[in-house]
């Protein structure tokens, strides 16, 4: 593995590349701490890893629906909501009017 700095990428771009072209992973540096993994793109990343991280990124930023993430990702929605779980992305995501009604909902039902 390499380590690359956010210099070396404008005078080294063809070496990190060579690199992924061969299966190196490659870090990349600013002013010391890790900014990002290079990681070489194949169809085993595409499939285990990409798709399923460029889903929870979609629906974190609230630009998909669970749903939908759950599709891209290639899981069902339950197992998509326990992946999402285990990132630390919620996938409940209610206003405060919302989550009012809720536990005014809930304590009606208590009250039963």
């Amino acid at each position: 593995m390499q380590t690359f700095t956010v210099r070396d990428l404008r005078e080294r771009t063809g070496e990190l590349i060579r690199g992924a072209e061969d299966g190196e992973l490659s870090i990349v540096t600013k002013h010391g701490t890790p900014v990002f993994i290079a990681v070489p793109f194949d169809e085993k990343v595409l499939h285990k890893g990409v798709l399923a991280a460029l889903a929870v990124k979609l629906f974190d930023d609230e630009a998909i629906t669970l749903r939908q993430a759950a599709k891209i990702a290639g899981m069902l929605l339950g197992e998509f909501m326990e992946f999402c779980s285990a990132q630390g992305v919620s996938v409940v995501r209610l206003s405060a009017d919302e989550l009012e009604a809720e536990l005014a909902h809930v304590e009606e039902l208590a009250r039963r």
